[in-house]
């Protein structure tokens, strides 16, 4: 359990990346 609560909290780091990347590339930055 603590492995799956470890993963989904290092899946949300990457999630955010990956939103954050797309709002600069659709901002024009």
């Amino acid at each position: 359990r603590d492995a799956k609560l470890y993963e989904i909290g290092g899946g949300t780091n990457e999630i955010r990346r990956m939103l954050i990347g797309r709002e600069l590339v659709e901002g024009g930055l």
